[in-house]
């Protein structure tokens, strides 16, 4: 990705312009981008960037891959009952009909983060997770092609 393609996509120049899937971040370089703890970093229900760690580490957010490692079920925010469509989900939402991509980092351990590359939210759905037993958004992330 270029640089100008990263300064549009973010407004923040600091995103490591030959960062490749699979990089390992420091928090200190995530934070520089997603500049919250919260998984779902957003500006005006506009989607910046996420977080998961597919439910290793924080297990109301079960996040697991789909049929291939090119599609992610990610789960919306709310840790406890059942998930609100509020401003985090909302922007997930907003993606979906903006198109635009957002970078995705794994929580391996604390203070390492894995770079997943470049994710567009493809849909969203209101479901009963078993497990939880209360009512989650769930949405499909794609990862982005070089070429897209």
């Amino acid at each position: 990705m270029s640089s100008e393609k990263v300064k549009n996509c973010f407004s923040n120049e600091n995103f490591p312009k030959e960062s490749r899937i699979g990089d390992i971040f420091s928090w200190s370089e995530v934070s520089d981008i997603h500049k919250t703890r919260h998984g779902i970093y957003q500006r005006n229900e506009r989607l910046i960037s996420l977080l998961t760690d597919f439910g290793q580490i924080n297990q109301c957010y079960p996040d697991f891959h789909g049929d291939s490692t090119d599609t992610i079920f990610y789960t919306g925010a709310g840790r406890r009952g059942d998930q609100k469509l509020d401003s985090f989900n909302c922007a997930l939402f907003n993606a979906i009909e903006s198109k635009h991509a957002v970078p995705l980092f794994n929580k391996l351990a604390v203070g390492r983060w894995e770079f997943l590359g470049f994710w567009r939210v493809m849909e969203g759905t209101y479901i009963f997770d078993e497990t939880q037993k209360r009512m989650i958004w769930r949405f499909t992330l794609e990862r982005k092609l070089e070429n897209d």
